[in-house]
């Protein structure tokens, strides 16, 4: 027994390498080279930047306008204001600030509280100017303050409107005097700031110019100029010298002609089609204002008319003397002349003698009657803006057939038809001979000019620009944080890993006996380990707490022999 002891232990010792715990991963970290250590640590802090950047960027939140077209003044005053209430803010061109959306009316009210923005009508007085008098003023310094006051009335309620941004008044009155004919008449000018983008419709500069006329006595609207920002005159108050017509004529002719081509469109297009017809009118428009009176006398009308009296007049006399006595004497021929009895209704019969006796002198009798004659007043006023001549043209494109052949040719619209659109024009439009109205409709092929379609590749379509404009930022933080995870952060971690262990049914002996030589018949196929960990283990803690015996089991195992 002492012999079997002793052998294994003048041989060569058997390495046999012990099995320690693994090492944790921050032993791991700390065995990595220093460049390996370098690289991780920047890629961390790469993904730490671009995490901050897309919170910060995702945290801003919806901006909305505070204020827009402002002033560089004012635009100065409001951002101040705000840096003092600590509030984020945003300044973009055309003098727009932006403001968190939910800050927004609440700022407007705090910044309304500190009188800002005070806009271009912050130095404009009103009457308040009045309330001011000093004891030695003079009628030209009162009369000089009552027109700034009128001014700056005006030019905030002008202001007042919403696509007018900033607005300057100016008044021309005239000193009065006691001549009435020698009188200037008043005139005003207004100079008007629009707002970016806004424009004044007719409606609206007819409205300033009628504030302004209503608000200075005697002021002929006529006399009102109304100017924007570039110079240009919004009010047209004089005529056309070309045309003799103001421009309210004309955006009526306008109106009119519209009218007429609409109807006219809309009568012919179900028929030849929407692209196959042009047409136009012209309107020969009456704007002038004629007025008549006319007085007719003519006598009474009508089976059942009376007649009026307007006067009577009658006149009447008589001359009469006695007739000398005639006949036999006696009391019949002595008796006194009967008076003449005058008719009771007014007729003109001749007076009757006396009775009994023969009457010598004359007698006449007048009688005016003045009746009442029909009298007519008549007052025409010509209406205004009358259609005086009627013009329509209209051209049909030429029909496109196609043959059996599959072959597509134009023709021209065939005269009937041509006719037959003539008399359709001719009802919509109202035609009138009298008046010297025409209508021409005529057959003709249209040029199409051919226009090749733009071929903008899909990279260059506005919708795909605005996209990736937007996605931009978001897109460079997500890449730097993929870049730092997966091309500085992973390499690291992987290193730092520990490595896999071998497969159990592969793990040979070499794991126990580190020395092949001590094995005889190194050709032979080695023995496997166990195929189960815990029987591996037992066997791993044998060969470390009794190398010998195992060495010697070994050795009995290549011999042939069985362990006792």
């Amino acid at each position: 027994m002492d012999n079997a002891l002793s052998a294994p232990a003048a041989a060569a010792p058997v390495m046999i390498t012990p099995v320690g715990a693994a090492p944790n991963f921050v032993q791991r970290l700390n065995g990595l080279p220093m460049r390996s250590k370098l690289t991780m640590g920047a890629g961390l802090l790469a993904l730490a930047g671009a995490v901050l950047a897309i919170t910060l960027w995702s945290s801003q939140g919806d901006y909305r306008p505070l204020f827009s077209g402002l002033s560089d003044k004012d635009g100065g005053a409001v951002i101040g204001q705000l840096s003092a209430l600590q509030v984020p803010y945003k300044h973009e061109a055309g003098g727009t600030i932006l403001v968190p959306a939910s800050q927004v009316y609440e700022l407007r009210m705090k910044l309304a509280a500190a009188g800002l923005p005070k806009g271009g009508t912050g130095n404009a007085v009103g009457f308040e100017l009045m309330d001011k008098s000093s004891i030695g003023q003079t009628q030209f310094n009162e009369r000089l303050n009552f027109q700034r006051a009128l001014e700056g009335e005006l030019t905030r309620t002008i202001t007042a409107m919403s696509d007018v941004a900033d607005a300057r008044v100016h008044l021309a009155i005239p000193q009065q005097n006691g001549f009435f004919r020698e009188q200037q008449k008043p005139s005003a000018s207004v100079m008007l700031t629009l707002r970016g983008g806004r424009t004044l419709d007719r409606g609206q500069i007819a409205g300033i110019v009628h504030l302004v006329s209503s608000s200075v006595p005697e002021l002929n609207p006529k006399a009102v100029s109304v100017l924007d920002q570039t110079g240009a005159l919004l009010s047209q108050t004089g005529a056309d010298p070309a045309t003799g017509l103001d421009s309210q004529q004309l955006h009526y002719k306008t109106q009119v002609e519209a009218g007429f081509n609409k109807r006219i469109l809309d009568l012919l297009e179900p028929v030849v089609g929407r692209d196959n017809l042009r047409a136009t009118v012209t309107a020969d428009v009456d704007f002038s204002q004629t007025e008549a009176t006319a007085e007719e006398y003519r006598p009474n009308q009508g089976p059942n008319a009376q007649a009026a009296v307007r006067s009577s007049q009658s006149n009447e006399s008589n001359n009469s003397s006695g007739a000398p006595a005639t006949g036999v004497p006696g009391a019949a021929t002595n008796q006194p002349p009967v008076p003449a009895v005058a008719p009771v209704n007014g007729a003109s019969a001749p007076l009757q003698p006396a009775q009994g006796a023969a009457a010598n002198g004359n007698s006449r009798r007048e009688q005016v009657t003045n009746y009442e004659v029909d009298k007519t007043v008549r007052v025409t006023r010509g209406a205004v803006g009358n259609v005086k001549r009627l013009n329509a043209a209209i051209v049909v494109n030429h029909r496109s057939v196609t043959d059996a052949k599959g072959k597509t040719t134009t023709q021209p619209v065939p005269a009937e038809e041509v006719t037959r659109l003539t008399d359709l024009v001719k009802e919509a439009m109202g035609f009138n001979a009298e008046r010297g109205d025409s209508v021409k409709v005529i057959s003709a092929p249209f040029v199409v000019d051919k226009t090749e379609p733009a071929d903008v590749p899909l990279w260059k379509q506005p919708w795909l620009l605005d996209i990736a404009r937007s996605a931009m930022v978001p897109l460079a933080f997500v890449a730097i944080a993929l870049i730092a995870v997966f091309g500085m952060i992973r390499p690291a971690i992987k290193a730092a890993a520990p490595a896999p262990l071998p497969d159990e049914k592969t793990e040979t002996v070499d794991e126990v006996v580190d020395d092949t030589d001590l094995l005889p018949g190194g050709g032979m196929p080695r023995l496997e380990a166990p195929l189960h960990n815990e029987k591996l283990d037992r066997a791993r803690t044998l060969a470390r707490d009794n190398p010998v015996a195992v060495a010697n089991i070994v050795r009995d195992w290549m011999a042939g022999q069985t362990a006792s």
